[in-house]
């Protein structure tokens, strides 16, 4: 049964990486080098498929985070509580995002909140 729990985690840690390590390659290098391109559907379709991929890691998150939280009975503990209170931020932002991606600011709060909520995870860890 340890082995279950273990990949459950290792799934959960896949998903969080695949969802903060996209935005570190939005932000570090997709940004910097579109951003002069005359014409920005290219930076659009990659922001968009990747997208795509985030919903199916973020839906993967909630199922293994619930999953973890309750087989190690973590529901009360307050570092969860802020990690799920920033988990909402950092989805408010993103909806406010999606329809107002020329707000370019929104894009650095979202992943200033997932390296927050990273850093809880952490905390939580066993």
């Amino acid at each position: 049964m340890e082995g279950l729990w273990l990949a459950v985690r290792g799934v959960h840690l896949l998903a969080m990486a695949f969802f903060v390590g996209g935005q570190l390659f939005l932000v570090a290098a997709l940004v910097p080098v579109e951003r002069r391109a005359p014409e920005r559907e290219r930076m659009r379709a990659v922001a968009r498929r990747f997208a795509y991929g985030t919903l199916v890691a973020v839906g993967v998150l909630v199922v293994t985070g619930v999953a973890l939280a309750t087989h190690f009975n973590e529901w009360a503990q307050p570092a969860l509580h802020v990690k799920l209170a920033l988990v909402a931020v950092a989805a408010g932002f993103v909806v406010w995002h999606i329809r107002r991606p020329d707000l370019r600011a929104l894009g650095g709060l979202i992943f200033v909140a997932s390296l927050a909520i990273v850093a809880l995870g952490l905390v939580l860890a066993h």
